[in-house]
């Protein structure tokens, strides 16, 4: 009887379970399902991939290349982190902490090397030492020769990539230091604490998780990196990828080289998260107070700004000043109207990526709270993991199956009007804004969530209760609620396409191309000259989202 009792209560409650699972999916939820397995395709189709085997040049890969790949990628890793958190942590304490000449100037200034891509640093500054370059003409004016300084290798692309993106580093350290670092300082002064002792053992520790995140981003960008790691000659994983596509042609290798790369990136996430799963980090909001600034001798003042200046001068000033010396020597010869049909076209698609993928990302956050399903909650997540992947992968996970659905539309085209449509996804437009969203869904979805998270539901909530639909709501309440949050996700998403390289370089259409795939050309040209002026509109573009960000930082 017991027994019996006990199926008959496990019917009913699946029955109970498929009852409410039936009363809660709507419209909604079928949407939002939709849009995460559209962006999710690229990812599946790279672990899919995986169980159809290695191409035929697999066993020479792993044997000759897959080492150096691994050796270099490592000492990426381990190089870029010793430097990015030397010089973004050191920054930061110094801009938020002390006061000296020109210190709000500089807030801003070193953040701006994220306006530039690092594929472009690597340009400038092979001008800057090499043969006959910038360096050399100098020390030729006072008189005086250089020794032959050589950063084409892996050490020289270390700190190309570190004055790049110690950025993302200042920018979380900062943020923590302004805010809590104030509460800390004042309590270790009454227990007789000193100020050094007191950042080493409580300020560092407190701003652990926002320095580690900000790294985080820092290697995925490493490890995305094609254009200055194959200028300078060094094989990652990224180049290995486009080898094996391009040169080998065998995407089943390049799919597999892909995987790899994904399992180093995660890899990096979970033991990030494992090495802080005991230890809690709480500092009490309610008690913060903006970090006081600290006042010191004149000569240690100027010491002070010389030290936070080194990143700034060292990844944007001298980048910029050598861009902007080639760029006069090569204007004549540059700007055309085809660079500027090439210029209209970057703005364009950059413009259409970043609506389009600011309005998935609205759609997937909102859609997500107008359901009740928790599990359709818990899956809009997998679809911002795209910006965890670099460039390449997503491209290489975006090709296959596009190239499968136009083959299959063609087909079908065929046998009902004996037409061929050629490519309708694959190597179009279309392909390339696809996989752009996919890549960068996180840039546009963050921000607008941190302020959809702000403002809470309950107004929403009370205009439903007054019978207003669930978009009329959104148009009416929320939307101009979130403007702020929004309008950065434009922006970030912007500058991102603007600046990404390897994912265009695979999907971009035959008759279509951008600023970055340009100055790419004329570098791998040896024009290095003519890069200049296509990687200063990169950077101009870039300049305006990184003063917002500073802005907001301040506020």
């Amino acid at each position: 009887m017991t027994k019996q009792a006990g199926n008959k209560n496990t019917i009913y409650s699946v029955s109970n379970s498929i009852k409410r699972f039936k009363r809660d999916i709507n419209q909604w939820s079928i949407t939002t399902l939709t849009i995460v397995f559209i962006i999710a395709i690229p990812i599946l189709t790279i672990f899919f991939k995986l169980f159809s085997g290695p191409g035929e040049t697999w066993d020479h890969i792993v044997k000759n290349l897959l080492p150096k790949y691994l050796t270099n990628t490592s000492l990426l890793i381990i190089g870029c982190t010793t430097l990015v958190l030397l010089m973004g942590v050191s920054a930061a304490w110094i801009v938020s902490r002390y006061e000296f000449p020109y210190r709000k100037q500089l807030e801003w200034l070193l953040i701006l090397p994220l306006a530039i891509p690092s594929y472009i640093t690597a340009y400038s500054y092979a001008g800057v030492f090499d043969y006959g370059g910038t360096l050399e003409l100098l020390f030729r004016t006072v008189g005086t020769t250089l020794p032959k300084i050589d950063i084409m290798n892996v050490s020289g692309l270390i700190l190309i990539l570190s004055l790049s993106l110690y950025p993302y580093v200042y920018v979380s350290a900062r943020t923590v230091f302004l805010t809590q670092a104030n509460n800390l300082i004042e309590a270790s002064k009454l227990l007789g604490v000193g100020e050094f002792k007191t950042f080493f053992k409580l300020i560092l520790p407190l701003a652990r998780p926002a320095i580690i995140g900000g790294l985080i981003l820092v290697l995925m960008e490493v490890l995305n990196d094609y254009g200055a790691a194959k200028y300078y000659g060094v094989s990652t994983f990224t180049t290995g990828i486009f080898r094996a596509w391009f040169a080998l042609e065998e995407p089943e290798t390049a799919v597999y080289l892909s995987a790899i790369l994904v399992t180093i990136i995660f890899g990096l996430i979970m033991i990030e998260k494992w090495q802080r799963r005991k230890i809690g980090y709480h500092n009490d909001i309610k008690n913060n107070v903006i970090l006081k600034r600290k006042n010191t001798t004149k000569k240690k003042r100027w010491l002070l700004f010389f030290l936070a200046s080194i990143p700034a001068v060292l990844g944007f000033i001298i980048p910029v000043l050598q861009l902007l010396y080639w760029a006069s020597l090569t204007f004549t010869t540059v700007f055309s109207w085809d660079f500027m049909s090439i210029s209209l076209q970057s703005l364009s698609i950059a413009l259409l990526a970043a609506v389009l993928t600011v309005g998935f990302a609205l759609g997937l956050i909102y859609m997500s709270k107008w359901n009740k399903l928790k599990l359709i909650k818990n899956l809009t997540k997998i679809s911002i993991l795209g910006y965890a992947i670099p460039g390449a992968v997503i491209a290489v996970g975006v090709m296959i199956p596009t190239l499968i659905i136009d083959k299959w539309l063609n087909r079908m085209i065929a046998a009902a009007f004996d037409h061929n449509i050629g490519l309708v996804i694959n190597g179009t437009i279309i392909g390339l804004t696809y996989a752009y969203m996919v890549r960068f869904l996180a840039v546009g979805y963050n921000p607008i969530e941190a302020n959809a998270l702000k403002i809470g539901d309950r107004l929403a909530e009370s205009s439903r209760i007054l019978g207003k639909s669930n978009i009329k709501t959104f148009f009416k309440i929320n939307f101009p609620l979130i403007q702020k949050g929004v309008i950065s996700g434009l922006l970030l998403v912007f500058v991102d396409v603007m600046k990404e390289l390897p994912l265009t370089l695979i999907l971009k259409p035959y008759d279509v191309s951008t600023l970055a795939v340009k100055a790419y050309e004329y570098a791998s040209d040896e024009l290095i000259a003519e890069a200049a002026l296509p990687s200063l509109l990169i950077i101009i573009t870039g300049i305006l989202p990184v003063i917002f960000l500073n802005k907001l930082i301040t506020k």
